[in-house]
């Protein structure tokens, strides 16, 4: 990561670096997983870290952001299954 350059005019002839973009599918991913979707946010973040390192674009922070939140939503999602298929399998009445 390159230092920020000071504030200031450019000198002729001269002009800033471009700034790279942040990828939609993070942001996209991290949308998601706080809407409380589990499996899309999953396989945006993988995409969105896949083109990130391929074209240097920002965001990683965000697509792991969403990939974290979307295997926590499916992992609840897994133990509140399994405990209504226990509760049913056992006969337990909520």
């Amino acid at each position: 990561m390159t230092a920020p350059l000071p504030p200031g005019p450019v000198a002729p002839g001269w002009s800033l670096p471009p700034v790279p973009r942040t990828s939609g599918l993070a942001v996209a991913s991290l949308v998601l997983a706080l809407c409380g979707f589990g499996l899309l946010p999953v396989v945006l973040g993988h995409l969105a870290l896949r083109r990130i390192r391929q074209t240097g674009e920002r965001g990683s922070g965000l697509a792991v952001a969403g990939l974290v939140l979307g295997y926590t939503t499916l992992a609840l999602v897994v133990v509140v299954l399994l405990v209504v298929a226990g509760s049913v399998w056992w006969g337990v009445r909520a």
